[in-house]
This record gives structure tokens, sequence and C-alpha cells, in this order.
């Protein structure tokens, strides 16, 4: 199997510049700040007027855990159909039970509502109580992908699990590797067996703000508001070049 780069986007600038550096895939989302959320279906719209490569789209309604309610659950069937009818490829998908386990019931809508669409299910994974039952029960319910960091902080520090994974799903459901994914990472994740790689490449870039009020958060205190980042195609190219090499 040839390897896959996934980006993370959060913009339209940035998943230009993904497009420019080769990327094979785009995740879209909002908010990459938190971990991601689900983007705006205007911003949804303009990607797909601009980008001829392959877009999924990240469907989470929220920052923090994975447990939602009724009309968070609404909310994410109604983004699906939204998402079929704007043309993309796929959608990122996730959802636990109190109890840790996937939430089957509410995914098996979400597939349903779907359709032919790819489906990934998000780093929920890397939170769910047991990652071979909840690989099977992907599978079970017609998931291409999984996203994981192999239930780690970051990918490397993933990797025995990451090994596991590849080996138990046994081309019944393809792992796919984020969180903290690198070029100086790829080999060693490689070498486990892992051949879909997932990161945002993401540079700092100064806000055109001369005028800046200090002191005034606007909800992340700890995040420099004065500080955009995007898509560094260059970071994107590299990564590409050194899959191709592998």
């Amino acid at each position: 199997m040839e390897h896959l780069l996934e980006i993370c986007v959060d913009s339209l600038e940035s998943a230009l510049a993904a497009q420019a550096g080769g990327a094979d895939r785009l995740e879209l989302c909002g908010n990459l700040i938190i971990g991601g959320t689900s983007p705006s279906i205007a911003l949804v719209r303009q990607v797909m007027d601009q980008v001829h490569i392959p877009v999924n789209v990240l469907l989470r309604p929220r920052f923090g855990d994975f447990c939602f309610t009724p009309a968070e659950q609404e909310a994410t069937l109604w983004e699906i159909e939204q998402c079929r009818a704007l043309g993309v490829n796929g959608v990122v998908l996730g959802a636990l039970l109190p109890t840790g386990a996937l939430d089957k019931d509410f995914l098996a809508r979400c597939s349903a509502a779907a359709g032919g669409l790819h489906r990934t299910l998000h780093r929920a994974f890397d939170v769910c109580r047991d990652p071979f039952e909840a690989l099977e029960d992907a599978v079970e319910l017609g998931f291409d992908t999984i996203l994981t960091s192999g239930q780690q902080a970051k990918a490397e520090q993933g990797i025995p699990l990451l090994a596991q994974l590849v080996e138990r799903a046994d081309g019944r459901v393809n792992i796919l590797a984020g969180s903290g994914v690198n070029p100086g990472n790829m080999e060693k994740l490689a070498a486990a067996g892992v051949r879909q790689f997932h990161f945002s490449a993401k540079k700092a870039v100064e806000s055109p703000m001369t005028f800046r009020r200090q002191g005034v958060p606007m909800g992340l205190p700890v995040a420099d508001e004065y500080l955009r980042e995007y898509t560094d195609p260059a970071l994107v190219r590299q990564a590409k070049e050194l899959l191709a090499g592998l």
C-alpha cells in the first residue's frame, strides 16, 4: 500500500497551502487550537469551491469529552447532510458512551446518514476503554479509517499500540497516525506498519493588527490572540518527499 498524507486544516488559506504542498487529502475542521471542532458550513463551501483534492470534514460539536447530548447528536446528523450536499469526500466522526465504549447506536445513525461518504473514526478512539474492542466496533460500523495516536498524547509514544492495531486491523480498516506526527518521526511510524499519516504542518504568522489591546483575552488566556497558525506548504512538501522515499 502506498503512503497517504492527510493534512488537518481550519481555514481556506491552510487548505490551499496544503494542496500546494502535495497533500493527498485534507481533514477540514474549525478551531485546531482546541483539537478541532466542526467547521462552519460556509468554510466547507469555500474549500469545496477552491480545492480539488479529497476533503474529509471533522464533525465534533464542541471541545471536551465525546459523550454527546441528544441536541449535539441531532446537530451532527444535520451537518452530515450538509456535507453530503456540498460533495465532500468524507466525514470524521466519533462518540463514546459514559462507559468509555463507542456509542454504536449513534454512530450507526451517522453512518446511515453518511451514505457512501468515506468515514473516519476520530480520536475519540484514543480515550475509549478498549482499543481492540473499539477497532472491531469500527469495522462493524463500516468505518474506513481510524485516526489514532495509539492512545498516547503523541503518536510516537503510541508506536507499540499502533503496531498492534495495524496487525489486528489486517486491512479491514486503515490506521491513520495522528498527533505530533512530523517528518522527523514518520520513518519510525512507518517501521511500525503505519502507512497513513495525519498532521497540520503549521507555522505561526503574526496578526496584521498594529493596535493591540493587552489584558483582554477572548476566551483562551493561554493563547496569543495576535498570532495565527497556517499550514506551511514547504513542510507538507518535505513530508510528502520523505514518504515517497520509504
